[in-house]
């Protein structure tokens, strides 16, 4: 099997989402988590949700609220990762989370969440970074700990019959926080 390259992080752009970002960024996220083209990477839902993950208002909304960001992180001008930072008081919440799926497995990830938990320790002073994951998604939670998140084991319940989060094919959906200290 053919492995990527690391990207090194001076590779690597970072910059704030604008409204013009927002097709882009809606068709990535969906990309890394929904339908077919998902399977290309290890962070599918593909088999668990159906439908979409999010959609330009729901991507708008983060773009324009005045206590979140929606970092975005391309390479050579190609966008290729984002994620969400929004200010939650000594805590900072992260969320649509998507890196490209032929990009996934090769360290992108792990650049994009330090730098996120460094933006957010800095610029904002957060003291804990906290995320919800979908309980069921144990490869994915474990990902996160070895990044030294901690399951809490305090859930949420999946919003059944709202669409704009998907379609379950299972009945036994919920959002679990994760949480970690910021240094």
């Amino acid at each position: 099997m053919e492995t990527t390259p690391r990207p090194a992080p001076s590779e690597l752009t970072f910059r704030d989402a604008t409204e013009a970002d927002a097709d882009a960024l809606v068709a990535l996220i969906e990309s890394a988590y929904r339908g077919d083209a998902s399977r290309a990477g290890w962070t599918t839902e593909a088999d668990i949700l159906q439908g979409q993950r999010t959609d330009p208002e729901g991507v708008l909304d983060v773009i324009k609220s005045p206590d979140s960001r929606l970092l975005t992180v391309e390479q050579e001008g190609v966008l290729v990762a984002c994620c969400q930072l929004e200010h939650r008081g000594a805590a900072a919440y992260f969320g649509m989370f998507a890196v490209r799926p032929a990009l996934q497995g090769a360290g992108l990830g792990k650049v994009i969440i330090a730098e996120a938990e460094r933006t957010v320790r800095e610029e904002w002073g957060a003291r804990e970074m906290h995320m919800t994951v979908i309980s069921v998604r144990d490869d994915l939670i474990a990902w996160y700990e070895r990044r030294g998140y901690r399951r809490t084991g305090r859930m949420t319940p999946f919003p059944y019959g709202d669409e704009r989060f998907g379609v379950p094919q299972r009945d036994d959906l919920r959002f679990e926080l994760l949480v970690k200290t910021l240094g």
